[in-house]
This record gives C-alpha cells, sequence and structure tokens, in this order.
C-alpha cells in the first residue's frame, strides 16, 4: 500500500501510547449498553432456535423407535402413527425458525440506530482537531458498514453461537447416553477442531482489522475524489486518481483473499475432522451392532443424531470469523465513543442574558497538539479588546494565525495558555451552544449543507422554525434582512427561490455565491459578537463594495473581528489589530498604523500585491455613474453608522 493511503488509518492506530486491544469476548460485552432494551426479543430468539434444535435432536429417538419397533416386527399400521409424529416435529421445528427470525428482525435494527445515533453525538460533540486528524471515509464506514456488521452479528451469529454450543453440549451427551463408546470416539475427534479455532482466533482478527481500515481508507480516497472532482478533470488528473484508487482497491483485494485463505483453512479442520470421526464411529457401530452391543435402530439414531449435529460443529468456523469480524467492528466504534474531548461544558455554566459584546484576549497562548516541541507557540501572547460595538479588523501575514484566533473565540479550539472573555465572562465557562448564540462566524471557505437557501440562511436561529403565523412572519423578515445585507437576492431568482436546494455543500452554486449565503447565515443568528474570516475573498469588487456598505449598518451595533485579507476590508474597521511573531504588536486606526508601523506598511502593501496577483482587482470598465452610487452610498451607510456610534456611547454613557 502507498504511503499515503497508509496515512489514512485513524491516528488510534498508530503511537506507542495506543490502549491495548481488550480480548473478543471482553470487547463484545461492551455492546449491553445498547442491546439492553432487546436483550428479552435476543433471549426469545435464543429460546426459540434452541427448542428448534433439541426438537432436532428428538427425532432421531422417533427414528429409533421406528426401526426398532414396527419396521422389526414388520407391522406397517404401527408405522402412521409415528410417522405423523416425525412431521409434526418437523413442522414445529421449522415455525420456530420462523418466530427466531421475526423476533430479532425489529430490536437488531434498533440497536442499531442507538448506535448509530451515539456515534453522530460523538462526532458532533468531539471537537475540531479530532476531525483534523481522521479521514472522513474512516468515520463513515464505522457509521455504515461496521454498524451493519455489528446487527448482524446481534441478531444471527450471537443468537446462533450460543444456541449451536448448547446444541453440540446437549448432543454430544445424547450420543454418550447411546453407547459411551461411540460417544467418546466422537467427542475426541471433535477437540481438534478447538485447538484449530484457537490458532484462528489471532491472525483472523488480524486481518479482520486491516480490511476494514482499508475499506475506510477506500472510502475516504472515493469521498475526496467525488468532492474534488472538478479539479481532477480541470488538472486531467482523472488517471492519476485512478491509479491510486486502483492500489488502495488492490491492497484491500489481498488482504481479503488472506482472510479467505485463513477462513478456507479452518473450514477444511471442520468438514475433514468430523468425516473422520463419523467414518470411526461407523466401522465401530457396526462392529457393536454384529456383536449384538448395538441394535440397528440405536445406530440409524446415533447417525441421525450426529448428522444434526454437523451444522453446529460445521458452524463453528463461520461463527468464529463473524464474531472476529463483529469484535473489529466494535473496536472501530469505540475508537470514536473513547475518543477524549478536550473542549467540554463546565460544570456550573454562566449565563449571560443580554451580552454587550465586549470581547477580550488576555495573554492568549495556542499550539496544536501536534505541533513539534521545537517549534514555539503560534499565538505568544496575544493581548486584544474589543469594546461593545467596535468593528477590529485583524491583519497579518499568512500563516501568523489569523484564522486560528478567531477559532478560539466558540471554543473550536481552546486556548493552551491565558483567556478569551465576553463581557469579562471566560469563554470557557459557559456551556458550548450559549456561547455560540452569542457568537456567530462566517469562514472564509463557505459550506452550506444540502437543504433548501432557507434553512442554511436560518441555521443559526432554530427559535425561527415551525407553522406558527407569527413565528413565519418573523422568520421572513429575518431572512430577507439577512439576504439584503449579503447581497444575496440572487437566491429568489433560482428554480424553487428560497425552497431551492443548494445540493452537497452547496456545490452546485458559485464560491461568491456560497460565501453571501454563509455571511446571510453569520447575520441571521443576530449575535453580539461576528467573527469574519475574510467571508468576501470570492467576490467581485462591485458586490463586495455594496456587502461593505451594506455591512456597516450591522457592524454599527454590532461588535465584530473581521480578518482582512484584502486592503478594502480594513476599511470597513473602526481599529486594526496587526498580529506578528503570534502577538498583537501594534492597534489603531488605518491611517495611524500607516503612519506608524513599517511592518504594518509591508503587509497592507503584501495584501494589495495578492490582489493583483490573483486578479481581485476591479478591472470593471470605467463607469464614472456605478462609481459615484458607490462612493455616495458608502458615504451615508458610513455616517448613519457613526450617528448610531454616537447615539449608542451616549445611551451607555447615561445608563452609567
Amino acid at each position: 500500500m502507498s504511503s499515503t493511503a497508509e496515512h489514512q488509518h485513524p491516528p488510534t492506530q498508530h503511537g506507542d501510547d495506543a490502549a491495548p486491544r481488550l480480548g473478543t469476548l471482553r470487547t463484545l460485552w461492551r455492546l449491553r449498553a445498547y442491546v439492553g432494551p432487546a436483550m428479552p426479543a435476543f433471549v426469545g430468539s435464543m429460546l426459540a432456535a434452541l427448542v428448534a434444535q433439541l426438537i432436532a435432536l428428538t427425532i432421531p429417538q422417533v427414528l429409533q423407535q421406528i426401526v426398532d419397533g414396527p419396521l422389526a416386527d414388520k407391522d406397517a399400521a404401527a408405522v402412521v402413527p409415528l410417522t405423523v409424529l416425525v412431521f409434526v416435529l418437523g413442522a414445529i421445528e421449522a415455525l420456530l425458525y420462523g418466530l427466531r427470525r421475526w423476533l430479532v428482525v425489529g430490536p437488531g435494527t434498533r440497536v442499531e440506530a442507538r448506535m448509530r445515533n451515539a456515534l453522530f453525538a460523538k462526532l458532533q460533540d468531539l471537537p475540531v482537531n479530532f476531525h483534523d486528524k481522521w479521514p472522513s471515509g474512516q468515520l463513515l464506514s464505522r457509521a455504515v458498514s461496521d454498524l451493519g456488521l455489528i446487527r448482524r452479528w446481534l441478531s444471527f451469529g450471537l443468537v446462533l453461537t450460543i444456541v449451536n454450543l448448547l446444541v453440540i453440549i446437549v448432543g454430544v451427551g445424547i450420543l454418550m447416553s447411546m453407547n459411551w463408546l461411540l460417544g467418546l470416539i466422537f467427542l475426541v475427534c471433535s477437540l481438534p477442531l478447538w485447538w484449530a479455532g484457537y490458532r484462528f482466533e489471532g491472525r483472523y482478527s488480524e486481518k479482520s482489522r486491516l480490511s476494514q481500515d482499508q475499506a475506510g481508507d477506500l472510502a475516504t480516497a472515493v469521498e475526496e475524489s467525488v468532492h474534488g472532482i472538478r479539479v481532477l478533470k480541470a488538472f486531467g488528473r482523472g488517471k492519476h486518481a485512478l491509479s491510486n484508487f486502483r492500489s488502495q482497491a488492490e491492497s484491500l483485494r489481498n488482504t481479503e483473499i488472506a482472510k479467505a485463505k485463513l477462513d478456507a483453512s479452518i473450514w477444511v479442520w471442520i468438514m475433514v475432522v468430523p468425516a473422520i470421526g463419523l467414518s470411526i464411529c461407523l466401522v465401530v457401530g457396526i462392529w457393536l451392532a454384529a456383536q449384538g452391543q448395538l441394535s440397528v435402530g440405536e445406530l440409524v439414531a446415533f447417525f441421525a443424531t450426529a448428522t444434526v449435529l454437523a451444522w453446529p460443529i460445521e458452524s463453528i468456523g463461520f461463527m468464529l470469523a463473524f464474531a472476529l469480524d463483529a469484535r473489529t467492528a466494535t473496536d472501530r466504534f469505540f475508537d470514536i465513543l473513547d475518543s477524549e474531548n478536550t473542549i467540554v461544558d463546565p460544570d456550573e455554566p454562566q449565563r449571560l442574558d443580554r451580552p454587550r459584546g465586549e470581547l477580550a484576549f488576555t495573554d492568549v497562548h495556542f499550539r496544536y497538539q501536534d505541533s513539534p516541541e521545537r517549534f514555539g507557540d503560534l499565538l505568544d501572547g496575544v493581548d486584544l479588546v474589543l469594546t461593545p460595538g467596535e468593528t477590529m479588523a485583524l491583519v497579518g501575514l499568512t500563516g501568523c494565525g489569523k484564522t486560528t484566533m478567531t477559532a478560539l473565540t466558540t471554543r473550536l479550539y481552546d486556548v493552551t495558555g491565558g483567556s478569551v472573555t465576553l463581557d469579562g465572562v471566560d469563554v470557557r465557562a459557559f456551556k458550548r451552544e450559549e456561547l455560540r448564540t452569542h457568537i456567530a462566524m462566517a469562514f472564509e471557505d463557505a459550506t452550506l449543507f444540502s437543504a433548501s437557501v432557507r434553512e442554511n440562511v436560518l441555521l443559526g436561529r432554530p427559535e425561527l422554525a415551525g407553522d406558527d403565523p407569527t413565528v413565519v412572519a418573523e422568520a421572513e423578515r429575518v431572512l430577507e434582512q439577512a439576504l439584503a445585507i449579503a447581497q444575496a437576492a440572487f437566491a429568489y431568482d433560482l428554480p424553487e427561490g428560497l425552497d431551492t436546494r443548494v445540493g452537497e455543500e452547496g456545490m452546485s452554486l458559485s464560491g461568491g455565491q456560497r460565501q453571501r449565503l454563509a455571511l446571510a447565515r453569520a447575520v441571521a443568528a443576530k449575535p453580539a459578537v461576528l467573527v469574519l474570516d475574510d467571508p468576501l475573498s470570492a467576490l467581485d469588487v462591485t458586490t463586495e463594495a455594496r456587502v461593505e456598505a451594506a455591512l456597516r449598518d450591522v457592524l454599527a451595533s454590532t461588535t465584530a473581528l473581521i480578518v482582512a485579507h484584502r486592503p478594502s476590508t480594513v476599511m470597513l474597521a473602526d481599529r486594526v489589530a496587526l498580529l506578528e511573531d503570534g502577538r498583537i504588536t501594534a492597534v489603531g486606526t488605518h491611517s495611524e498604523l500607516l503612519r506608524t508601523s513599517d511592518h504594518y506598511r509591508f503587509v497592507i502593501t503584501s495584501l494589495e500585491e495578492d490582489a493583483r496577483m490573483t486578479g481581485v482587482v476591479d478591472d470593471r470598465e470605467p463607469d464614472p455613474d456605478v462609481d459615484r452610487a458607490i462612493e455616495r452610498e458608502l458615504t451615508i451607510v458610513a455616517e448613519e453608522a457613526a450617528e448610531t456610534r454616537a447615539e449608542r456611547a451616549t445611551r451607555e454613557e447615561a445608563a452609567r
């Protein structure tokens, strides 16, 4: 397998500090929390299967009575009732097998649903750094194929394994009671099966885990190729992707072949050993019958009973392989459930009923968990205060930690030192759900869900969902306002208007359209603090200017932290913070920093250069009317925003 594919394996598979794996029984025992409510159905299914098998063991006893009785006496009339009895027993056996299946179908699927819900809830709860390390295909294969395998084992493998072991014990006891010598021969000849099964477990378990991990890698490869299909086509790398896929598929195929060989090896023992045992029993049984120590009916009953035991004995290998696959799937399931969540809600959370929007970074340090020790902290003592209603632009060279700094506000990551506070309260003191209602984010890489435009924009306002006329009217008002601010009126012209489904990750829309809807989503949340990570990068200059003009109205009453990658974005801000070498080295207005900071001038020059190199420049045909209209609109909104801030400051001063 290629090195790339190897790195796709889940991180729990590597490292000396990985927890030791539990034994098969102890691992499978962990499923009891999810199986508990369905246990009566599984027990009922086991009882039905056990009674059916015991009935099957009873039929040879009836055959013995037929052979040694009516057939030996040549009494044809006496055969009929015994034959009817065999038919009735067979019919009851068939009905019980049907009952066994019926009992476990519904409860088995409910167990799978509970496990899948628990897995999804855990994935939603785990921090971003967990998802940074885990390939999506690995998570997908655990949520779908692994849980399906566990359901089948619980509904079929577990039930039949327990029943077949009990039937083997009872059947051997019956054989010993018929003739101890033949029963002992049968038992001794079965012992090599247990030895072969013990050796089989260790080797098969290793291959089973590798196979399921490789299946996850393959799912990741498919998911990445589908999501990146535009890139692959644009660069003509379809054949390259296919080559990598074939390599991974071939590795999985080789592992499956190795599993099949191991499976075949155990089946050799399962098929050959009982056959040898029965052959020896047949020879000895005929000799005993010839000596008069065994009747013909007893010999027939013995081999009929042995035939009934053939399936339970032959199923040992299949059931063992099934159990090992289920154990591996269970291991992979609990790989996720056992993952430590380092970002949790406090035991006694604090609340803010009316947040003012003061956001402060105090001596903030941060480093990623996988960052080598030789590197210092990415953020190394950041101090910054945003006053209520202030718009702060955050600028710095690429890779200096601007996006990371914004992620700390909503605890997508937690600081490794210092604190981030909202209105003087450490963000770690809030419940995460409440914190994220006070602070909303819009990312540069805008992600939309496979839902309608309406559902995407109102994602942060769950209280606006419902059929109540008042709620519907408020939802429409918020939606209209958010789309107007984000200049996303194009949504009304989509095939089904605001009810148009935007497709997976919004890929049916352009990059600029996705960004505008993501910005509308953040605005619609009505947060106390708005964090924008360069949300206008995909917009043309004219649209950007109109969005910025509309945003000024929102930012007049909302605290905002804006990561700026364009000089034009800086112009939205009241003040600008310069991030350099992990620290805020300068704070002031754009004009002040241009006069006093050499590094700021260098950064601004770099931003302008990047804009020219990436083609994000104002390359419109000169249109004096449009330019004057935009300039006039910006001026009016800026004046209104200044008046709003002044009025707000006056009210706060009066309140104090």
